[in-house]
């Protein structure tokens, strides 16, 4: 059996570990092995309770050559697998009798290997954003300096398609650039007092052209004077243009958005008192099916519209941290042929 202090040493260690005699049977587990394994695992063969066969060649190699041996050890999480990633040392004199054991500790790396994975997802989809209007440029240079170098209609109609694309990119790379940023001070929360009404105007002036263009009209219903809050008035302006861009340009002929700025007394989910913005549209609204993955990157509803009007599919989800770092709540509520309300809810 091991020593107290072996016990004690075990206990401390941060993750599920359990000992091995010579003998092959567990002599000591912590907390976190048992709630792992089970509450009675130490009295039983190690190959009773750790049935995978690379689990066993791992311990069998440790006991043999004293040396460090990895495996990967799985385990039932509902209906699905985790792998945990697990280390065989051997400990020289942990037992009563001076004898030698190996310490198996378990990792688990379901996290780091979701995380993996959605960072290869998002370099994958950058890959293809930037790729398509790659592709375009490429194949109207080529065309310019061949068949169409003498035809000055085409060539002012490739002219304007390239430049649509490299503007694309540019807004792409911008995007990209603007989630990293808004990512990194995430935790940070904004401190200085901003005036929210103030912001609402400045954005709804800046993007009257834009509506005037798609034929649509921006009507502010807000108290009057200004209502500070504690914010980052960069951010803020980011979210409320993304919002009622989107409003403008998805709102269908003759539409008519309106921004609503409403003052909470105690917010129900923040329990705090609050603002509450609403940017409403009266367009063909969204399908419930997209609503709960609106904020993913790259995640559109319609691909092909989205890409014509000049969307990134990376819009909402930086509206998503930045409302995260004002520690405020974001929710997109919509109907069929009814239109689409955007409420961001931000404490005071």
């Amino acid at each position: 059996m091991p020593s107290v202090v072996v016990h004690s040493v075990l206990e401390a260690v941060p993750l599920p570990a359990l000992m091995v005699d010579q003998e092959e049977w567990i002599i000591a587990a912590n907390a976190e092995a048992k709630r792992l394994l089970g509450d009675a695992i130490v009295g039983r063969h190690y190959a009773n309770v750790l049935r995978q066969p690379l689990m066993i060649e791992a311990i069998e190699s440790t006991l043999r050559d004293r040396q460090e041996h990895l495996a990967r050890h799985m385990i039932k999480e509902g209906a699905q697998t985790a792998p945990l990633d697990v280390t065989c040392r051997y400990i020289d004199g942990v037992t009563n009798d001076g004898k030698g054991a190996a310490m198996i500790s378990f990792q688990d790396r379901a996290d780091m290997e979701q995380a993996g994975q959605m960072r290869r997802d998002f370099v994958a989809n950058v890959s293809h954003e930037l790729r398509t209007p790659l592709t375009a440029l490429i194949g109207f240079i080529e065309t310019l300096r061949g068949a169409a170098r003498d035809d000055a209609a085409a060539r002012d109609r490739f002219l304007g398609i390239m430049e649509r694309e490299a503007g694309r990119m540019n807004r792409l790379v911008g995007d990209l650039l603007s989630l990293s940023r808004v990512e990194s001070a995430e935790r940070v929360r904004p401190t200085k007092k901003v005036d929210i009404a103030g912001i609402l105007k400045s954005t709804m002036s800046s993007l009257t052209p834009l509506a005037d263009t798609n034929g649509a009209v921006l009507e502010l219903d807000a108290p009057s004077g200004p209502l500070p809050i504690s914010g980052d008035d960069d951010q803020l302006r980011q979210v409320f243009t993304n919002l009622i861009e989107n409003a403008i340009k998805y709102g269908g002929e003759n539409n008519r958005t309106t921004i609503e700025l409403r003052v909470v007394e105690r917010d129900s989910e923040l329990r705090v008192p609050a603002v509450q913005v609403q940017v409403i549209d009266r367009g063909s609204g969204i399908d419930p099916v997209h609503l709960p993955r609106l904020t993913e990157r790259f995640y559109r509803v319609d691909n092909h519209r989205s890409r014509q009007l000049g969307g990134t599919g990376l819009g909402l989800a930086i509206v998503k941290h930045i409302v995260n770092r004002h520690r405020g709540r974001f929710r997109v509520d919509s109907v069929l042929g009814k239109g689409t309300t955007c409420t961001v809810v931000l404490p005071q």
